[in-house]
């Protein structure tokens, strides 16, 4: 008997050594090639973002973009901007930060969390612009589309990888999202635009001014570069001697004034029988009319 438990431990001491020394087995790393697929979403992003601030700093048409067109519009709203900074750049800024977080959270899950913020805090953006460009503007730009649907996917597999109390950080970035959101609203709304405050004494001034020695403002309520004219003047805006070539809509006859004086683009100033087209500054529009321009 004393033989056989000594045969059984034994055999155990035996099966105990056999199993220390069996090589670990390592679970695959599945987070991987989801991370490959980030890092090429937000390089695109990056690019694109890029190539946009560029051409808007110079004032040029991207390609494919011609003047007038749909992209154009968008391009040139008041909504290409925030803060005096073309929102293409703060899109650049935002895919510069998911693409620092995908990298981190190759070695640090916890990274996982702020990047589904910045996600969804950029898809809300990128869908409120996008709502604005259809309904406001009532025109799309491709290279906004395909930020939008390129955000998306960040946002959709940043989901997918499900970080650690997703369904809390996704609420409380939903709710940042909606701030934000509401902030730009605000902000292109005129809640929080100069133009709801007293009038500037000079471009008041300047507005009577054309008004009074017949200078002509054409334009259309659509017009985007005609919003940012006005907007030049403030609360002074309704002083304007505006007048409306497009009361029907895009793509509606032009009123009779705008067709006897052959208007082609907006906004178009003529002034001492001058044309001045495109948008003007306050001093510009001070110098053709004779008006004494103080800085």
């Amino acid at each position: 008997m004393a033989k056989h438990r000594k045969g059984q431990r034994a055999a155990s001491a035996g099966g105990t050594q056999r199993v220390s020394h069996s090589p670990p087995t390592r679970a695959p790393n599945l987070g991987a090639p989801l991370i490959i697929v980030l890092l090429v979403l937000t390089f695109f992003g990056i690019v694109l973002t890029t190539y946009l601030s560029y051409v808007a700093s110079f004032g040029t048409h991207p390609a494919f973009c011609s003047e007038g067109s749909g992209c154009d519009l968008v391009q040139s709203s008041r909504w290409a901007t925030f803060l005096g900074i073309p929102m293409a750049t703060w899109g650049l800024f935002t895919y510069l930060a998911l693409t620092a977080l995908t990298w981190r959270a190759r070695t640090k899950p916890k990274s996982w969390t702020p990047l589904l913020f910045v996600a969804v805090g950029g898809f809300g953006v990128s869908a409120y612009l996008t709502v604005i460009s259809i309904v406001e503007i009532e025109a799309t730009c491709s290279y906004c589309l395909a930020s939008f649907a390129t955000i998306t996917a960040i946002m959709i597999l940043t989901l997918v990888q499900r970080p650690p109390d997703w369904s809390t950080s996704l609420k409380e970035a939903s709710v940042v999202a909606v701030l934000i959101i509401g902030g730009l609203h605000m902000h292109y709304s005129g809640a929080l635009d100069e133009a709801a405050g007293p009038e500037d004494p000079q471009l008041q001034a300047l507005a009577i001014h054309l008004t009074e020695t017949g200078v002509k403002f054409y334009g259309a309520y659509w017009c985007p570069r005609c919003q940012e004219q006005k907007a030049l003047f403030k609360a002074s805006a309704d002083r304007l001697p505006y007048v409306e070539c497009s009361s029907g809509g895009r793509g509606s006859p032009l009123t009779a004034p705008c067709l006897a004086n052959d208007i082609r683009s907006y906004p178009t100033w003529i002034i001492d029988d001058q044309r001045f087209t495109g948008l003007q500054t306050p001093r510009t529009l001070a110098g053709a009319a004779g008006f004494t321009w103080k800085e």
